[in-house]
């Protein structure tokens, strides 16, 4: 014999219930149904109830869409040949429901009991109706009460089996007695030994099927639900999530304790004994494998099974000296909230017996709190306990997996993943079996630390990176395309997964929480939202996402200023804006603070040489011991154009002004000239090689007019070079008689910085720089005569792009 239960979306309209008559159909063997009520009509039921215990005239307005549903459903399912005799009865039980509700209204109050009874014409109804269908389809069909077999005791609202042997003994005569092959029967109700209707509690209908299972000794117990088996972990909040074809009973039910909705966590203990496995199946892909719940399950090599999670959470924690050594405190705690009918979901205690702390249903937390405190009103007032501390806002994340414990380090990996995300443990509690790994979180990190968990322990180790761009000119339309073009291979042999999820510019702002098409991006962005810094900062905040890195391509002072905002929100910062890291020394100094507080790393390796590894270099050189002891360098890409292509055939301003068009320069390339530019780049060497130091120290010696410099717009300065071409070429002529070329040079040694144009004669390391070009000398204790140098394009979109696009690889590898 087979059992089938069909819970409330299975059965939530006539189109379902004809899916559900189509598996159905095909069972060979004597089959028991089990239905819910249509799905949200229970919900309806207990708000009628509610409203006319309240003396609201509109639970009769409730009541009618009751009404509606079943009698809709019936002219929807059964033929018109048929339909009389269902009406007939179905309104019969509609007229004694409104009667119930009535008097309700009348008195004023609902109690336990008539709630029951009340809500039990969900069941009662929809198991007739299907019934009926069946019967009308053909099939060798019957209808049965729930209520004539399952009994219990009178604990109204969730009740218990009162007498197992009774209970098997009426559902073992009734099956080994009926002539139908299909028994339709409600989940859910039961009735006590006096008759009266009782309930199984909310999800009761899977532990009706697992009694009526247990009972009649079931070939299986199929469970027919909305989804394709119990999964990994909640997959409407992790996407990646998938179904577990094979799971034990004592894993499923501590991840159906832990939120898993597809199972009752009751329906398990009836079928455990008997041996008998259950099916969890999805009634609209029943070709779909789903899961199958056994006593010695085929686990592929996984210890951890699946990740789940229940919100709504409150903290209660009792402490003071006074609990120290003093025998009953924990009983006197535990009874207190037992005789307040409070279920406790985690229970921590410390070893020192200074605290006990539990984890409750927010529901509960004023009703404890009140019984807590009065318990303890003594010790309380003579400051030898505490008052109870509350916390709210809370969720409890788990890991589920039978013999967790015979594998080290797994609640390592889980906190410090946690931990790499600063998702913030609150409490922590593991069982001697450690089948099950619990920590308590905010319940706004809860996304975020169950999309980490699943990544670490399900996905193969992909990890995924969620970008978020401020600036899509130059540098980050090429940033895109890179990205867009490497995606499949860093998937494939990094293991990282890209999504840019919020983009933009100057103009607009787009986000999109699945990530955002590299295909249109611009047509996207252009039909965005306003630009705003701060909506976009409270945008990616608010989102929540692991592994969130924002990255800015602009110049903006404004833009560098938000860093602090996004590095205080474990938000990884990637950027090319030099401005942050050469603004005030206690500036940067907090940034970097802030980055390794909040665990999110602060790249900014494009800040000099575009996408050459200038900064990551001198960051190994120090780590490694080595000491700094002078830099020389060309780090102007722009500069370097300008005076390569500068002679006496040319002028000035129309290199400076192909230099722009090319893009190496700055929008304002009075920027670059100035030494400005250069002048912070030596200054970020500086202090990446250890020294305190600010811009203002810098010695910059222009080679600029005073009347150059001066200009406040673009079309006045390129004015000034043309006035001032004379001296550009004797410049020139100064250095070509010398045999020597002009290069801009950054130099710090002794704890000092210059930059200035310099001649530099032929064998020198600068001499032959080419076009963009930047080069760094390296002196240091390792290296004290012959220099590290690194040499290579140092401006441009894609170079500086690439830059980019590496700190992001290797955050992702951190």
């Amino acid at each position: 014999m087979k059992v089938l239960k069909f819970g409330g979306t299975s059965v939530a309209n006539a189109k379902n219930i004809e899916l559900v008559k189509d598996i159905v159909s095909k069972s060979t063997s004597k089959t028991a149904v089990v239905v819910s009520a249509f799905g949200g009509v229970t919900d309806l039921l207990l708000e009628a109830a509610l409203l006319a215990s309240t003396h609201q005239e509109n639970y009769k307005n409730v009541f009618l869409k009751i009404e509606e549903r079943h009698i809709n459903t019936i002219k929807e399912l059964i033929p018109i040949t048929n339909q009389s005799k269902v009406l007939s009865k179905v309104k019969t039980e509609l007229n004694i429901l409104e009667t119930l509700l009535e008097g309700a209204f009348f008195i004023g109050e609902i109690t336990p009991k008539l709630s029951d009874k009340i809500v039990s014409y969900g069941e009662l109804l929809s198991s007739y109706i299907i019934s009926e269908y069946f019967i009308a389809q053909g099939l060798n069909a019957a209808y049965k009460d729930s209520r004539e077999l399952i009994k219990t005791n009178a604990n109204y609202g969730k009740a218990a089996i009162q007498n197992f042997i009774e209970t098997n003994h009426l559902i073992e005569g009734f099956f080994n007695t009926t002539k139908s092959k299909i028994t339709v029967l409600g989940g859910f109700i039961a009735s006590s030994t006096k008759g009266d209707s009782t309930t199984l509690g909310r999800g009761g209908s899977d532990y009706t099927a697992a009694i009526i299972a247990a009972a009649v000794t079931a070939e299986n117990l199929e469970i027919w639900t909305d989804v394709s088996g119990m999964y990994t972990a909640n997959p409407r909040i992790v996407k990646q999530a998938k179904a577990i074809s094979n799971i034990s009973y004592e894993e499923a039910m501590e991840l159906s304790h832990f939120g898993a909705k597809v199972l009752y966590p009751p329906t398990i203990q009836p079928v455990l004994a008997k041996g008998i496995s259950i099916v969890i199946k999805n009634t609209f892909d029943p070709e779909s494998q789903g899961t199958i719940i056994t006593k010695n399950p085929d686990k592929n090599g996984r210890t951890v099974r699946g990740i789940s999670h229940i919100e709504n959470i409150s903290l209660l924690s009792l402490e003071g000296p006074g609990m120290v050594g003093i025998p009953g405190i924990s009983k006197r705690f535990f009874e207190v909230l037992s005789l307040a009918q409070i279920s406790i979901v985690l229970i921590t205690q410390a070893s020192s017996e200074h605290s006990i702390c539990v984890g409750i249903s927010a529901d509960d937390v004023t009703t404890a709190e009140d019984a807590i405190n009065s318990e303890f009103e003594y010790e309380i007032s003579l400051r030898k306990i505490k008052p109870v501390l509350v916390e709210n806002d809370l969720a409890i994340i788990a890991l589920v997996g039978d013999h967790m414990k015979n594998h080290q380090g797994l609640s390592g990996k889980m906190f410090s993943t946690l931990g790499k995300n600063n998702v913030n443990i609150r409490v922590i509690a593991q069982g001697s079996s450690e089948r099950n790994i619990s920590a308590v979180i905010d319940k706004c990190d809860v996304k975020k630390a169950l999309n980490a968990l699943h990544e670490k322990f399900f996905e193969e180790n992909t990890k995924q990176l969620n970008l978020f761009i401020m600036g899509v000119g130059n540098v980050g339309s090429k940033l895109l395309h890179q990205i867009k073009q490497q995606k499949k291979y860093l998937k494939d042999n990094l293991k990282l997964n890209i999504r840019v999820i919020g983009i933009s510019n100057s103009r607009t702002m787009f986000f999109d929480e699945d990530g955002i098409s590299l295909k249109n991006w611009e047509t996207q962005l252009a039909s965005g939202d306003k630009a705003d810094k701060e909506k976009f900062f409270s945008k990616v905040n608010k989102l929540n996402y692991r592994n969130s890195i924002f990255i800015d391509n602009t110049a903006s002072d404004v833009v560098s200023r938000t860093y602090a905002d996004y590095l205080s929100n474990s938000i990884s910062v990637v950027t090319c804006n030099k401005i942050a890291c050469s603004s005030e020394y206690d500036n940067y100094s907090k940034l970097k603070y802030l980055a390794q507080k909040y665990n999110a790393p602060f790249l900014f390796e494009t800040n000099v040489g575009a996408g050459l590894p200038i900064i990551d270099t001198l960051k190994h050189l120090i780590a490694s011991g080595d000491k700094i002891l002078k830099i020389q360098a060309v780090l102007s890409g722009s500069l370097n154009f300008v005076f390569n292509n500068f002679n006496s055939s040319t002028t000035f301003h129309d290199i400076v002004k192909e230099a722009q068009e090319e893009g190496y320069t700055e929008p304002d390339p009075k920027i670059d000239l100035s030494g400005i530019d250069v002048a912070r780049k030596i200054l970020i060497l500086a202090r990446e090689s250890g020294y305190k130091l600010d811009i203002d120290e810098i010695t910059n010696k222009p080679f600029l007019p005073e009347e150059s410099l001066s200009t406040t717009n673009n079309e006045d300065f390129f004015a000034s070079l043309i006035k001032n071409e004379d001296s550009f070429q004797e410049m020139f002529n100064e250095a070509d008689k010398k045999d020597c070329k002009l290069k801009y040079v950054a130099q710090f040694e002794n704890g000092k910085a210059s930059v200035g144009l310099q001649h530099i004669p032929k064998g020198h390391d600068f001499y032959n720089l080419e076009g963009s070009d930047n080069i760094v000398l390296f002196f240091t204790e390792r290296y004290p005569n012959q220099p590290m140098i690194i040499k290579g394009a140092g401006a441009g979109a894609d170079v500086t792009a690439s830059g980019i696009f590496a700190d992001i690889i290797r955050i992702g590898n951190f």
